[in-house]
């Protein structure tokens, strides 16, 4: 059996690869990108990060998306985005860059928190949206130079989508 959280895993490394060329497109520049996915273990009041494979419930991971400029001529107006995993909830406060925008869609981005309008005893309201249904998280990163890279980060905690 595949564990659920190697599945998630996979997917995020198949959506964060076909993203890229979604952002090289306009002149074909070439863009690289690298995920590295780690557990955060605290111990004794120190973080350290491991392998995430045997992640569990409860367990924070974090994602750190490289994203490299191979060519001679700079990036114009690059977009970076990490969708976060199913069987996964954004931590807020995490994302590295910190000026970074969410998605409950992986289309639609705004700035976070996230709000949307519901109704709630026949009166229109404005609520937070849970983090939880956070599915992706977009930095604008504005011109990438040639031969240089950026990093950036997000953390979310291993759910239990049985609870």
């Amino acid at each position: 059996m595949i564990h659920p959280l190697r599945l998630a895993l996979a997917a995020l490394v198949v959506a964060t690869a076909s993203s890229t060329p979604a952002l090289a497109q306009k002149g074909g520049e070439p863009l690289e990108s690298t995920l590295v996915a780690r557990k955060v273990v605290v111990a004794e009041g120190r973080e350290s990060l491991v392998d995430a494979a045997d992640a569990r419930p409860g367990d924070v991971i974090e994602y750190v998306a490289t994203y490299r400029n191979t060519g001679k001529d700079a990036i114009r107006g690059l977009k970076a985005t990490l969708p976060i995993p199913p069987q996964t909830e954004f931590i807020p406060g995490s994302a590295r860059p910190a000026k970074a925008q969410a998605s409950l869609d992986g289309k639609a981005f705004a700035d976070m928190p996230l709000r949307r309008k519901t109704t709630r005893n026949g009166q229109a309201i404005e609520e937070s949206v849970p983090w939880r249904e956070y599915r992706a998280i977009r930095w604008d990163a504005g011109d990438l130079a040639a031969g240089g890279s950026l990093p950036f980060t997000i953390r979310v905690r291993v759910i239990d989508e049985r609870n």
